[in-house]
């Protein structure tokens, strides 16, 4: 399976993603979706190839304005999916921009970093859309 960019666009309930082989990961939006989707699976997929030949420096960013639990299983389990980056001797980053009185989500967050043991650089902003976007050549 050969690996390319994919660029989901974002709804009401689910965020904007984009894929990028060349080790560009992002999550932006609101991922509120409640019933089981196609799309955590198309991401997997995604992922399970791009795992077959990483980027020497993959780059995980994550601005969710909201998630809820259902969307935090499904993100553990992007995570810890991703996490074998770095099991390849290949860098990982992940930045994860959390609204500053957001206290709830910073937990969640915290808890699947230690969960996975999966290192998260959690910024505080107090807006998470002000984060400066990839390219998404």
């Amino acid at each position: 399976m050969k690996k390319e960019k994919v660029y989901i666009l974002p709804t009401n309930n689910t965020p904007e993603i984009l894929l990028n082989p060349r080790g560009i990961i992002e999550i932006k939006g609101r991922a509120i979706e409640e019933y089981e989707t196609d799309l955590p699976k198309q991401i997997m997929m995604w992922i399970d190839a791009y795992l077959l030949s990483p980027a020497e420096s993959t780059e995980v960013t994550i601005a969710l304005e909201y998630m809820n639990s259902y969307n935090s299983i499904i993100i553990s389990s992007f995570l810890r999916k991703l996490s074998q980056v770095s099991q390849q001797s290949k860098k990982l980053v992940i930045k994860w921009y959390i609204e500053e009185d957001d206290d709830d989500l910073l937990e969640r967050a915290k808890y699947i970093s230690s969960t996975f043991n999966i290192p998260i650089e959690f910024i505080l902003t107090d807006d998470v859309n002000s984060y400066n976007k990839k390219s998404q050549d």
